[in-house]
């Protein structure tokens, strides 16, 4: 019953947009802050961090550089102290590019394969093997004609493509137990905006303590005509186990350091009991998110649009419009115009308003509000501004490799990523069985509250009731095994990987969800400031514990993968 679902959001949501409540402006003057957590000073916050001045803050750009210098002055301003390195508030991540370098070769018994035209490499880790022998594998998932494990052994195994499209699971299928390396052969069906994105230089964290287990085994895509060399004949006409000629490959990289320096901001607000000081209750949220796009595009359409089609924004990204749906969007757009004359633009900025600008800016209340107590709570707060969490939690993962503090004094990691958003219009997410979820007036979603402590789950209900924040818990997206994987997918993962009791405080998913209409305007200050104010309650309680929270859940290993 989804369709009916999503049609029921419609109709809150049309109201709104054609401009029936009154909308937030494009622009708002900087206003005086103060030590409560307010929405006022919330969006004073966030229409400076969000600005098309930030040039979408993406990691290693200068617009990242401009959103953390802000978030840092605003630390200094607070008397917050300086825990990054060498004494400022910073802590540099080694964040570089890697492009494949042209000198690179690939060797069919003494013949040369054509970069591009025969061959790119899937993965981008350096590799030297050389005289591999080769052996067809079949196609690519294919469980009926296996290639035996010592058949496979030491070996370059050829698998064919499977038909229909070339997405993810089509690549992680692409492994053999054994093999030295693996080619598929694919390469004239890979689409020529993918040819591109693999040939151009990618970013990574060049840490050796953030590498986990060792990287996959080395594979290639490769063409038709490349298998015929390899082969003598055409793939179709190979049986499992055919031997081909011996390969080569020397396969290498260029590195290079960011334009920008990508940076986590950090800064502790000491504790009041001389006994607890040296313990930390760690406040995150990420401050990159997604930059520019060099091709601009009509914001009230794609904001309508997506509002109709794709209520989880890029969570939907595969949606397509029906007829209905595209009707109603061809005769939404022109009232919304109508009614908001002169104010249509074009956009090419992801401003990431809600993400992860809303957490970000409720650090900064909360760091003020904690400032202004007197005492400080018992134990320490740790604030970390996270970078590169859009690039894979990088920020987040170097930090717990290499903390500034000692990692075992750390414990609680409280993590607001999207709490922004989360009124009835809005998609948040959907139940491990695929049934749509919608926010209210009073909604916050919670992930990981009780996976490592009952006992810091509990505080949270407790805290929630208590101190009358009375918010509704949504629990749904924790689930065991939940598809869409939320619990691995912010930077609270990378503190529970060490056995570190985490909550993730989110509003949840909405339709401009890695959008360029992630702005300031439209974000919902005075929910984002309860919010806010339930986050702070939950770390001064834990912070004025007379006992460290209670891990009663087996730990992890920080080096196997996240699994929700």
């Amino acid at each position: 019953m989804r369709g009916l679902v999503r049609c029921s959001v419609l109709l809150l949501f049309t109201p709104a947009v054609l401009g029936a409540q009154t909308p937030l402006p494009r622009k708002h003057a900087p206003q005086p802050t103060v030590p409560a957590i307010t929405a006022n000073d919330l969006m004073t916050r966030l229409y400076i961090f969000s600005d098309d001045s930030m040039m979408g803050r993406e990691a290693g750009t200068l617009g990242n550089v401009k959103g953390t210098d802000y978030i840092a002055a605003q630390f200094k301003q607070m008397g917050v102290q300086p825990a990054g390195d060498d004494g400022t508030y910073f802590q540099t991540i080694p964040y570089k590019t890697r492009a494949l370098d042209t000198t690179s070769t690939v060797v069919v018994g003494g013949t040369p394969l054509k970069l591009g035209d025969d061959y790119l490499p899937l993965g981008q880790e350096p590799v030297a093997l050389l005289d591999l022998p080769v052996v067809y594998g079949g196609v690519v998932g294919d469980t009926t004609h296996p290639l035996a494990r010592d058949e496979a052994a030491g070996k370059l195994v050829v698998l064919a493509r499977p038909s229909g499209p070339m997405g993810r699971r089509f690549f992680r299928g692409a492994s053999v137990e054994g093999a030295a390396a693996v080619a598929v052969v694919g390469l004239d069906q890979l689409p020529a905006r993918f040819r591109g994105f693999m040939t151009r230089p990618r970013a990574f964290l060049d840490d050796p303590a953030a590498t986990g287990p060792a990287g996959g085994t080395p594979s290639l895509l490769i063409s038709d005509a490349a298998a015929t060399k390899i082969f003598g004949r055409p793939i179709s006409q190979l049986a499992v186990g055919s031997a081909g000629e011996r390969v080569s490959m020397h396969l290498r990289f260029d590195v290079k350091p960011m334009p920008y320096p990508a940076r986590n901001v950090v800064g502790i607000i000491p504790g009041s009991d001389p006994k607890l000081a040296g313990e930390y209750v760690a406040l995150g949220a990420h401050n990159d998110h997604l930059g520019e796009s060099d091709t601009p595009v009509d914001h009230d359409s794609i904001m309508i649009w997506n509002h109709v089609v794709r209520p989880e924004g890029a969570d939907d990204r595969g949606n397509t419009a029906t007829y209905a749906q595209q009707r109603e969007v061809d005769s939404l757009l022109p009232l919304y115009r109508s009614r908001h004359p002169g104010q249509d633009r074009m956009d090419s900025i992801w401003n990431g308003a809600d993400d992860d600008g809303s957490g970000t800016v409720s650090l900064l209340e909360i760091a003020q509000y904690v400032m202004a107590m007197k005492p400080h709570p018992k134990r320490s707060i740790l604030l970390v501004s996270h970078v590169g969490e859009e690039k894979g939690l990088l920020g987040s993962r170097y930090f717990t490799n290499h903390p500034t503090v000692p990692r075992d004094s750390i414990v609680a990691q409280l993590n607001m990523d999207m709490i922004g958003r989360g009124d009835a219009t809005d998609e948040t997410g959907r139940t491990k069985d695929g049934t749509p979820r919608h926010g209210g007036p009073n909604y916050v979603l919670l992930v990981g509250s009780r996976r490592l402590s009952t006992e810091l789950g509990n505080i949270v209900e407790r805290v929630n009731r208590v101190d009358h924040h009375d918010l509704t818990f949504d629990y749904s997206l924790d689930a065991n095994g939940h598809p869409s994987n939320i619990y691995c997918r912010s930077d609270h993962a990378e503190y529970a990987r060490f056995g570190i009791p985490i909550v993730f405080f989110t509003t949840g998913l909405h339709s401009d969800y890695h959008q360029v209409t992630d702005e300031p305007e439209y974000i919902d200050y005075p929910h984002m400031a309860r919010v806010a104010s339930l986050v702070a309650d939950v770390a001064v309680h834990v912070a004025d514990l007379d006992h460290r929270v209670v891990v009663d859940h087996p730990k992890p290993d920080p080096n196997a993968a996240c699994r929700q």
